[in-house]
């Protein structure tokens, strides 16, 4: 299985979207300060998940996350939790 997955970061509140096969190491990642483009603002908490079957669909779902609707679409489901 291939993830994409978005976290909140709990100083700010920025999100950050991204994809990954395994959701839970990857999330220990960035709360350790692995990942460069988010060590700044850990803690960071999982929002929101997708699963999918390919990689290819886990991307396409990250890139349509970072669009406009895609952040809209965000909103409201973040809201909705």
């Amino acid at each position: 299985m291939y993830y994409t997955y978005v976290l909140k970061s709990q100083v700010d509140g920025r999100l950050y979207k991204g994809h990954c096969q395994d959701l839970r190491k990857r999330i220990l990642e960035h709360n350790s300060r692995k990942v460069f483009s988010t060590k700044g603002f850990i803690p960071w908490e999982l929002v929101y998940f997708e699963s999918f079957e390919t990689r290819k669909e886990a991307i396409n779902r990250e890139k349509f996350l970072k669009t406009g609707v895609g952040r809209e679409f965000l909103k409201e489901k973040i809201k909705a939790a």
